[in-house]
């Protein structure tokens, strides 16, 4: 995804597009929306890429039932009625890929926003789906030459309470479709300016379900997007072996790393050296280790690491006799350097309880993980982390050019908030920042060299 769009959803009422890159900073004052934000990227990776209709209650992410979702402005304000959002993917982010953009229109059922309507396009070729109460869903696709639109009766019904049959139906469409025009059976209500299509915008309109089709192969393939929850699983002196299932608290990584340990030895070395490198550079630890409390795997186990003086080794502690950061930062580390690590993270403050110093060496460790193939959309509130990812690409200290780096910068305005989408230059310079970016700051500085 290189953009987001998005309108009536929570805080945002105006119609805006926020640029995504490689790596993306989300920052801003406290509730402005950041998190709201990452739960829209999983709801619509889950819709064209999963096939599956969102959970926005989904942990980590808790955004309530379609009223506290919906756009709401209060008093004689209103509710919106829907809302909408998107994205669009080009071969900036996927070089051997297509570009293609992809909105869904979300209404209400009951207490859950579900989607009321879909639009795929690319090349100048679209198809949208518009689901009706009548139990019909609505078809209408367009090229450069014109519009059209299927009458209804070609359109298998589709019940309101149906949930996964309108993410079926609308991603069927360019399949059936096909099956009407290699029929030749095809009845549409073509808009005044608008001439017959010809088999040439047929083939634009079937290339449409291959679009998405090949992403969400490859994506199934992979491990799911990671989100992170804001503050990680609580330490323990000693883990019990348990299954291994993925969670936003991090609560699996010990039994990951131990999992490693007695079944991957070279994965596990890898693995070991690469988390001993970023604690030797945050300075958290220079040596992690798994302590096996018994001969087989499936008995208990402690996580300890270690740190090194100028000519000793220190002892070996203990994760929950060390600072509470190590075990915060633990599971953000382990998921971006793991083997099995998905192509797109979303992570609540990761400097949670770091250290400027370590705050500094996680955004070299972004620096060095984000790319083509693997997207960081990151919230911070640390000046530390994000000075220092301005300054290694700045200094060229990672292959991440000014252009794969982007940061949101979330600025509320009366009762709405608004993305702003800022950048670096060649020099580490931030540009197109608004009058109110880093105002705190200056102030602050300002105070602090002369006394009112």
């Amino acid at each position: 995804m290189d953009s987001i769009t998005l309108e009536n959803f929570r805080c945002f009422r105006e119609r805006q597009t926020a640029h995504l890159a490689p790596l993306t900073l989300l920052v801003g004052e406290n509730s402005t929306g950041k998190t709201s934000f990452m739960a829209l990227i999983r709801a619509l990776w889950d819709i064209a890429y999963e096939h599956e209709i969102p959970d926005f209650k989904e942990e980590p992410y808790d955004l309530g039932s379609y009223e506290e979702i919906v756009h709401h402005r209060g008093a004689r304000g209103g509710r919106a009625k829907t809302f909408e959002a998107g994205f669009n993917v080009s071969p900036s982010l996927k070089p051997n890929g297509q570009s293609y953009c992809f909105e869904v229109t979300f209404g209400k059922t009951g207490t859950a926003p579900i989607p009321v309507g879909a639009r795929l396009a690319r090349e100048g070729g679209w198809i949208e789906v518009l689901f009706e109460r009548n139990y019909h869903c609505q078809v209408s696709f367009g090229t450069p030459r014109g519009a059209w639109r299927l009458k209804t009766p070609y359109i298998r019904r589709v019940r309101l309470d149906a949930y996964d049959d309108r993410i079926s139906v609308f991603f069927s469409i360019p399949r059936i479709l096909k099956e009407f025009i290699d029929r030749r059976n095809i009845e549409l209500i073509t808009p005044q300016g608008s001439s017959s299509p010809t088999d040439e915008d047929f083939d634009l309109i079937e290339q449409l379900n291959l679009t998405l089709d090949r992403d969400s192969y490859r994506y199934r393939e992979e491990t799911p997007p990671y989100a992170s929850a804001p503050v990680r699983s609580y330490p323990r002196r000693t883990y019990d072996p348990t299954r291994l299932i993925r969670d936003a608290e991090g609560v699996f990584v010990p039994m990951y790393l131990a999992n490693m340990y007695f079944s991957d030895q070279n994965g596990w070395a890898r693995l070991r050296k690469a988390l001993e490198n970023f604690g030797r550079d945050a300075g958290l630890f220079d040596e992690i280790s798994i302590r096996p409390l018994g001969k087989k795997d499936s008995e208990p186990f402690q996580v300890q690491v270690r740190k090194f003086g100028r000519r000793l080794k220190g002892p070996q502690r203990n994760l929950v006799d060390v600072g509470y950061g190590v075990s915060q930062v633990l599971p953000v580390i382990t998921e971006l350097l793991s083997r099995e690590a998905p192509s797109l993270f979303l992570l609540q403050q990761p400097e949670v309880h770091l250290h400027p110093s370590a705050q500094a060496a996680l955004g070299s460790l972004f620096c060095q993980v984000a790319g083509p193939e693997r997207q960081l959309i990151v919230e911070t509130h640390s000046d530390h982390l994000l000075d220092r990812v301005r300054m290694d690409v700045r200094d060229e200290e990672t292959k991440l050019k000014p252009e794969d780096v982007s940061v949101l910068y979330f600025e509320r305005e009366d009762l709405d908030v608004h993305i702003h989408s800022l950048r670096f230059d060649e020099q580490g310079n931030v540009l197109d920042a608004p009058p109110g970016y880093r105002q705190f700051f200056m102030e602050e500085m300002r105070r602090s060299l002369w006394k009112r």
